[in-house]
């Protein structure tokens, strides 16, 4: 993306993209080559998964352990290296309103296109594990509207929801369309579970709408021609890159004379390699309060 003083900003090509024709597919980038492998395929959008940032990053599942200040670095990193319009994951916005405040200032100084922000309680949770929460709407809405009045540079602001998980798919398009009439750009409704919610999505939100695409997670798999054809707007494809690599890595360190790890299937398998059921049982210890201090 050229860099002249006359050049768009990333947000208003990615608006630009999003206006025009045909599905913007966004791959999943979560460090520099891959940023960069991102640019020389051809692609004009990037997506920074915090999924992926977690577990290739910092060797963490993607449960809230991942900081703001981790975040940010990361996304500085892949804007540069990738020089498309960046959409960040920006979980939950690290806090209330006010820390929202300072994750979309922040990451416009790093160049993001489009900041992603969600509705579930901190700390998250991936959303094709179970055991989501969710926080008030009206809750939301305070740090959407935080986040809306925060930006100066046209940001690209989605809003995501976690609700049909724990509540069903009438409060998540009931929440989609809520999210949309406060203001949000893009609305994403996280783990559709079948092909019927994912059209029921399409039909009753009247907004711009992003999918998220995830083999082997909760949302059944579906064609990007059907995709466009229901209406929605940009894919992400959070695994795509990060996926073959571990079965690449796997297979190498296999040929090396390792030990086979077996196959790494799904986000349970993904985070499971990165030690999910050790941090869940962590969570359980403290929660059931069986911590016995020195």
């Amino acid at each position: 993306m050229s860099n002249g003083s006359d050049a768009a900003s990333p947000s208003d090509v990615l608006r630009g993209l999003l206006t025009g024709h045909g599905l913007v597919r966004a791959p999943g980038v979560y460090d520099g080559l891959s940023a960069h492998l991102v640019r020389r395929a051809g692609f004009p959008v990037a997506y920074l998964t915090g999924a992926g940032v977690a577990a290739a990053g910092y060797g963490l599942p993607d449960i809230g352990l991942v900081t703001a200040t981790e975040m940010l670095a990361r996304a500085a990193v892949v804007v540069e290296a990738s020089q498309v319009p960046v959409i960040a994951d920006a979980d939950t916005g690290y806090g209330n309103p006010i820390h929202v405040v300072r994750t979309v200032r922040d990451l416009e100084r790093a160049g993001v296109a489009a900041i992603q922000l969600e509705d579930q309680t901190f700390p998250k949770r991936c959303g094709h594990l179970s055991g989501k929460e969710v926080v008030a709407a009206d809750d939301f809405v305070r740090k959407l509207h935080a986040a809306l009045e925060a930006r100066t540079r046209n940001t690209v602001i989605i809003a995501r929801t976690d609700a049909l998980g724990p509540h069903g798919i009438d409060e998540a398009i009931a929440r989609g369309r809520l999210y949309a009439a406060e203001g949000a750009d893009l609305i994403f409704v996280e783990a559709p579970r079948s092909r019927d919610e994912i059209k029921r999505i399409a039909g009753e939100i009247d907004a711009p709408l992003l999918f998220n695409v995830v083999p082997s997670g909760l949302t059944p798999d579906i064609g990007d021609d059907e995709l466009e054809a229901l209406g929605y707007r940009l894919a992400i494809y959070p695994g795509a890159l990060l996926a073959p690599a571990v079965v690449a890595v796997t297979a190498a360190l296999s040929g090396m004379g390792g030990r086979d790890p077996g196959e790494i299937v799904g986000p349970d398998g993904f985070f499971g390699a990165v030690g999910l059921e050790e941090w869940a049982d962590l969570g359980r210890r403290y929660q059931e309060g069986e911590v016995v201090w020195p």
